[in-house]
């Protein structure tokens, strides 16, 4: 993480790309005695058409303006995907700015409406993945989804989230790489600083896939979940930008098996609300009236 540290972005994706390309996938042989994964500096540099010289400057952080062709070139050498692509022609054109005011994160009481209709589990995100809201539902699909806990620390630190998700490591290596992603030029950010240094410290899967230094969108998509209650659900994620904050909502197939089961852990919800919230304080010593 040194170059990123010191401002070298740009070097650090490129290093962290080319050593992900195998020799094979670039159309290289594959050889003998390499001592580095993936290409080569001076293999890159060949096919993108520039000198070895530029390319390792370029890597080290003497040169932070490379054109346009260039990045293009070195994208399609380091066969990086449309998403990729972007973030590496953003990390060259990134220019000094004036700090920025930090506002807190707000959802708006429109919002706080909106999760109450919901028949659905829904909650509201910010952009490090802090649950700001959810509605009861969404709490009975997962206690991680209550307001005040973080989506992504509870994925790669709480054993009960990594038993939840089929397929764990496909959803770390989706949300690391969006938190990336997120991130952008936004690195001074006190909340996004003080959640990698977190996770840096207390997660090795974290650690490795930060270094992979992969960016993806993480918007809509089906994930399947196993609930310690109902059992495999499979259910579709969809995301609504509101103002600074981001509405998440899980559905399944009308009719469906998944859909059922969520109908069940509704109830269940709504049952366990009714005995836990009475007209009272739940914790009132006083004996109820049958």
């Amino acid at each position: 993480m040194k170059d990123e540290e010191s401002g070298n972005r740009l070097g650090s994706y490129l290093r962290a790309r080319r050593e992900l390309v195998s020799p094979a996938q670039a159309g290289l042989p594959p050889g003998g005695n390499r001592r580095v994964p993936g290409l080569r500096r001076e293999e890159v540099a060949l096919l993108a058409g520039i000198s070895a010289d530029y390319y390792l400057r370029l890597e080290r952080g003497r040169d932070k303006n490379p054109s346009p062709q260039v990045l293009e070139s070195l994208a399609r050498v380091l066969r990086l995907d449309d998403v990729e692509r972007t973030y590496l022609l953003g990390l060259a054109a990134i220019r000094p700015r004036a700090p920025r005011r930090k506002r807190p994160e707000h959802v708006p009481a429109r919002v706080h409406q909106l999760l109450a209709h919901l028949q659905i589990p829904a909650f509201v995100e910010g952009r490090a993945f802090d649950v700001l809201a959810s509605n009861p539902l969404a709490v009975a699909l997962s206690p991680r989804l209550r307001p005040g806990q973080n989506r992504l620390r509870s994925l790669l630190l709480d054993p009960e989230e990594r038993a939840f998700h089929q397929d764990w490591a496909k959803a770390t290596a989706d949300f690391v790489a969006a938190l990336r992603t997120t991130i952008g030029d936004d690195t001074d950010n006190p909340r996004f600083v003080e959640l990698v240094g977190e996770l840096a410290l207390s997660s090795q899967r974290f650690r490795s896939l930060w270094a992979r230094h992969d960016v993806r969108n993480l918007d809509g998509g089906t994930t399947i979940v196993n609930h310690p209650v109902v059992g495999e659900l499979r259910l579709h994620r969809d995301k609504l930008a509101i103002d600074d904050v981001i509405l998440v909502v899980y559905y399944p197939d009308k009719d469906s098996d998944s859909d059922e089961k969520l109908r069940l852990l509704a109830t269940l919800a709504h049952t366990a609300s009714a005995d836990t919230a009475p007209d009272r304080p739940a914790d009132d010593p006083r004996p109820r009236t049958p």
